[in-house]
């Protein structure tokens, strides 16, 4: 026990990862070498991981759950990782993402702010800055985020690019954030995504009132195939849907939401008049 190093999980995220090896170890009465004839890892990999001098892989994520019986559950060490690796993301979101940059047809709606794919990176790096205000996330972190967003951003410009429908409530275009300079540039941000080929914006105004179908944030993808996948947040997880049952009825609703809504070139307009001071 001489050369035990101390642990600070609070150090940094991969701090935290190593440090709740050794407890889970520890608890068990385990050797680092014990553990690692679980894990088909050497002793010294286990070393290097809960000491915070390497940053553990999936595979060794993976397999320190079935070592310690946390697979899963919401305590492994494979969630722990993919947060450690991508903390900007909320959980559920990732597999989306993938299935996003495979879709033919993006279909989305959001309330209250302009949704990821549309906003311009000052738009998302005021977001950012504000989640460091209220000590939701690092500095390092926020700088991921907005990093992260025009990465995601890129992934959708391609040789056959989707379809991308977005219907925004109005206060996604109210709700100012930032300075006027920084509104005014996202404003007109949507004008410019309008205009594009491949693109159909529509806006929900507050006048459909309890007609409007979804309360939170909705993206719908039709893959090469035609199969429909859904995807919803909750404040604190998304859920990514392939069950027809759940689904269906989503798409539906969607429909109806275009409906309401108004058209492009009226949306387009209400765009220019809020950027106007008009409405």
């Amino acid at each position: 026990m001489a050369n035990r190093k101390e642990l600070n999980p609070n150090a940094s995220p991969q701090a935290a990862f190593g440090w709740r090896i050794r407890i889970s170890r520890e608890a068990r009465g385990w050797r680092q070498e014990d553990l690692a004839v679980r894990m088909k890892f050497s002793a010294p990999q286990i070393s290097t991981v809960e000491t915070g001098r390497k940053m553990a892989t999936l595979r060794f994520a993976r397999r320190a759950d079935v070592a310690f019986g946390f697979a899963g559950t919401p305590e492994s060490f494979e969630r722990q990782y993919h947060e450690m690796k991508h903390g900007v993301l909320m959980e559920g979101f990732e597999d989306y993402l993938k299935q996003e940059a495979r879709a033919a047809e993006v279909r989305l709606f959001e309330v209250g702010l302009i949704p990821g794919v549309l906003q311009t990176e000052e738009y998302a790096r005021v977001l950012a800055e504000s989640a460091v205000q209220r000590g939701e996330v690092t500095p390092e972190k926020a700088a991921e985020r907005v990093e992260f967003l025009i990465k995601r951003q890129a992934a959708l410009v391609r040789t056959m690019p989707p379809m991308l429908i977005a219907v925004l409530d109005e206060s996604c275009i109210r709700r100012p954030v930032g300075e006027s300079g920084v509104m005014d540039r996202q404003l007109a941000h949507l004008v410019e995504f309008a205009q594009r080929p491949n693109t159909v914006l529509h806006m929900a105004p507050y006048a459909i009132g309890e007609r409007r179908p979804f309360d939170r944030s909705v993206n719908l993808l039709t893959m090469s195939d035609r199969s429909v996948l859904s995807y919803v947040e909750s404040q604190t997880q998304g859920h990514l849907d392939r069950e027809i049952t759940t689904v269906v009825p989503l798409v539906r609703a969607y429909h109806q939401l275009q409906a309401e809504a108004l058209s492009q070139a009226d949306s387009v307009d209400t765009i220019d008049q809020v950027r106007k001071g008009v409405l």
